[in-house]
């Protein structure tokens, strides 16, 4: 489904390059849910922008549902980023003016298509995650963990390859954050492709798989603190 190999991202100014990533290699198979972790500058967010295609890299590879991006224009990624990749934002990024319903419509307009057929896969998305009753509402008039809620059903009305979440319980309390990762891993067991960018541990450990970024790379812990796997397990608390 996502597959990077030895990805770069470089900012430069007149005096200074920056690396964002470096030899960064990743691959996600389809039906995974990916948790990515890391301390605050170490590339999650960067990474999180190129695979949804939303900023270009500097150097590499990248494949997205078997297709090499490194030759897109803005135009043909638009495209591909409307069509195959769903969006879930710490900060919802609903449009205040506009009711549920509409907030869900918004990307399919950009697909040309016809408003019956937008309502009703708003609608449908809408039924997924249990919200078809406040579909007249507005944001304002929904509590955090329903705003968030919306937000996912407006990635799943496009019916995306694939799910990318940044922070996706970052602005709720631990009931309604409890919720929403309830949600997402009922959409992963529903065959989902999820890759989620967390720095809460407890969350990450929900994922399928936990992938750990630091400057710019994927590093394995283990061999970051210079320890055996078995060691680490052994030093691991034992379950109750």
């Amino acid at each position: 489904m996502l597959k990077m190999q030895s990805l770069s991202k470089v900012y430069r100014t007149e005096m200074i390059e920056t690396y964002a990533l470096r030899d960064f290699n990743l691959e996600v198979r389809e039906g995974e849910f990916v948790a990515v972790t890391g301390p605050s500058g170490s590339g999650k967010t960067t990474f999180l922008t190129i695979a949804g295609l939303l900023e270009a890299f500097s150097g590499g590879r990248y494949e997205l549902d078997g297709v090499d991006v490194s030759g897109m224009n803005d135009t043909q990624r638009s495209k591909m980023r409307n069509e195959k990749i769903g969006f879930i934002f710490q900060a919802f990024n609903l449009i205040p003016d506009l009711n549920v319903l509409d907030n869900i419509e918004v990307p399919l307009r950009y697909r040309g298509m016809k408003a019956a057929e937008r309502q009703q896969r708003a609608r449908d998305a809408l039924a997924r995650v249990g919200l078809s009753a406040r579909e007249r509402h507005y944001p304002a008039e929904l509590s955090g963990g329903q705003q968030q809620r919306v937000a996912i059903a407006r990635a799943l009305a496009g019916s995306p390859r694939l799910l990318l979440a940044d922070e996706p319980t970052g602005n709720l309390d631990s009931a309604m954050a409890r919720s929403v990762m309830d949600l997402l891993e009922e959409l992963h067991r529903e065959g989902a492709t999820i890759v989620m960018v967390t720095h809460d541990p407890q969350l990450a450990a929900r994922a399928q798989r936990n992938v750990h970024v630091i400057d710019g790379q994927v590093v394995d812990i283990a061999a970051e603190l210079h320890m055996d796997p078995a060691l680490l397990r052994a030093a691991a608390p034992a379950s109750a």
